[in-house]
């Protein structure tokens, strides 16, 4: 899976989607789902059959530090 690095439909994908508790009854939230031990699937809560990105975990972790020091 993480060869590809979208999915179309992310509905479709095998994994159990959760939001952040942080965003409490907010509908406009991303929703994170593990693909497998490597990959975190990505997608927006506003469109459960829209696209998600697939990310390695090292990735997403930095894109997440990186957003929280202000970097991006």
């Amino acid at each position: 899976m993480t060869s590809n690095p979208s999915v179309h439909d992310a509905s479709a994908l095998p994994v159990e989607w959760w939001k952040s508790s942080a965003s409490g009854a907010q509908s406009d939230c991303l929703e994170c789902g593990v693909v497998n031990d490597e990959s975190v699937a990505v997608r927006d809560s506003k469109a459960p059959s829209g696209p998600a990105l697939i990310f390695s975990r090292v990735a997403l972790a930095a894109m997440v530090g990186a957003v929280a020091a202000g970097r991006l």
